[in-house]
This record gives structure tokens, sequence and C-alpha cells, in this order.
């Protein structure tokens, strides 16, 4: 399931809780959502690795011994 969300749905979205935390919980919500873009972006370049080497013609065969 892909959904995109513009900024103003996530910042319509966003509970009072969160616009009410403190600055440590917000540090600590900050941290998930840095790390959640590295992901992100690593999940993107895998696809690009993933069909790059599928479109390449590139494949390998593996002897299997038994």
């Amino acid at each position: 399931m892909n959904r995109d969300f513009t900024l103003q749905q996530i910042a319509e979205g966003i509970s009072k809780s969160v616009l009410n935390a403190s600055d440590k919980d917000l540090e600590g919500f900050q941290k998930i959502i840095d790390e959640t873009i590295k992901l992100r972006e690593a999940h993107k370049n895998l696809h690009k690795m993933v069909q790059s080497y599928s479109s390449s013609g590139v494949h390998r065969s593996y002897d299997q011994k038994t």
C-alpha cells in the first residue's frame, strides 16, 4: 500500500498530545523521524539497485552440489 501525504495532511493529523509534548519527547520523536527518513532512502536505493540488476541481463548461476 503506497500512500503519499501532503505536508498539510501530516500537520493536520498531528494529535494534541504531540503538540503539547515536552522537549525531551519531541527530541525522541525527531530521532524516529530521522531514522524513518534514512530507512525510506535506503529502501529507494535498494529498489533502484534491484531494478538495475534485473534489467542489466547479468544473472549468475550457481552449481548446487548435493
